[in-house]
C-alpha cells in the first residue's frame, strides 16, 4: 500500500505543473492500482504537497508580488471568476472525477491547445491587463474538469494574449495558489475519522508530491523557455486514446 502512495506522491508533483493534466493521471492510476472511494481525500493531500512546492519555488516572486498592488488586483479578478465556477459547478466537477471517458476526451481537449501553442511563443509583452485576467479566470475555471491541464491551459491563454513565455509562465502558477489553498479548505470537510488511519501512507504521498512538484517546475520553466510546449500535447492526445482504449 506504501508503493501505491509513492507511485501517486511521485505522479502527482510531475503532472500537477507539467501541462499533463494531474487530475487525468490520478483518476487513471487509482483506477489502476486499485484505490477507490477516496479520490477526493487523496486529491486533497497531494495537492497540499504540490501548493508547497510551488509557494518554495516561487518564493522570491511572491514577495515581491505583495508590493504590487496591481497584479493583486488581477489575481483577485481571476480568483473570483475561477471559484464562482468552481462552486456552482462543484458537483458536476467531481463526478467527472469517476469517468475515464470524460477525463480522456479533456486531454484530447488539452493537447489540441497545446500543440496550437507553438505559433505563438515569440510574443513581448510582459504587462498584464484586466481583460487578460478576465479570460484567464474563464479558463482556469475550466481546467477544474479532470483531463484538463490547469498549467497548460493558462500557459496557453497567456501566450494567446501575446505574452512573453516568462510571465506567462510566472502569472500562470501565481494565479494557481489562491485557487488550489482555496479548493483544497472547501473540500477538506471530506476527510474523516476513516482517512486518519491511513494518515502514514497520505503523509508519504505528500512528501513525495513536494519534491517532485519542484522538479517538474524547474522542468517546465526550461521546456517552455525552449519553446517547447507543444510537445506535451501530443503526449496528451497518446495518453487519451490509451485511456479510452484500455481504461474502463
Amino acid at each position: 500500500m506504501v508503493f501505491k502512495y509513492v507511485i501517486l506522491g511521485t505522479i502527482q508533483g510531475l503532472t500537477e505543473f507539467l501541462p499533463i493534466s494531474s487530475s487525468a493521471h490520478l483518476v487513471i492510476m487509482q483506477k489502476l492500482l486499485g484505490i477507490s472511494g477516496s479520490e477526493v481525500v487523496i486529491s486533497i493531500i497531494l495537492h497540499l504537497g504540490t501548493l508547497l512546492s510551488l509557494i518554495i519555488f516561487f518564493f522570491r516572486d511572491i514577495l515581491k508580488l505583495l508590493r504590487n498592488i496591481k497584479l493583486v488586483s488581477l489575481i483577485i479578478i481571476v480568483t473570483a471568476i475561477t471559484g464562482i465556477i468552481g462552486v456552482s459547478g462543484r458537483d458536476f466537477f467531481e463526478g467527472l472525477f469517476s469517468s475515464s471517458r470524460a477525463v480522456a476526451i479533456a486531454l484530447l481537449f488539452t493537447g489540441i491547445i497545446l500543440i496550437l501553442t507553438r505559433k505563438f511563443t515569440a510574443a513581448k509583452r510582459n504587462s498584464l491587463n484586466v481583460k487578460d485576467a478576465i479570460i484567464l479566470g474563464f479558463t482556469q475555471g475550466i481546467a477544474i474538469i479532470p483531463g484538463i491541464s490547469r498549467s497548460g491551459i493558462t500557459i496557453s491563454t497567456l501566450l494567446f494574449r501575446k505574452l512573453d513565455k516568462e510571465t506567462s509562465f510566472r502569472f500562470s502558477f501565481l494565479v494557481s495558489i489562491p485557487v488550489i489553498l482555496g479548493a483544497t479548505l472547501l473540500e477538506s470537510k471530506n476527510i474523516s475519522l476513516t482517512y486518519v488511519l491511513d494518515i502514514k501512507n497520505l503523509i508519504i504521498g505528500f512528501i513525495f508530491s513536494l519534491l517532485t512538484g519542484i522538479f517538474s517546475l524547474w522542468i517546465l520553466k526550461r521546456i517552455l523557455n525552449k519553446a517547447k510546449l507543444y510537445y506535451f500535447g501530443y503526449y496528451c492526445i497518446f495518453i487519451a486514446i490509451f485511456t479510452l482504449l484500455f481504461i474502463k
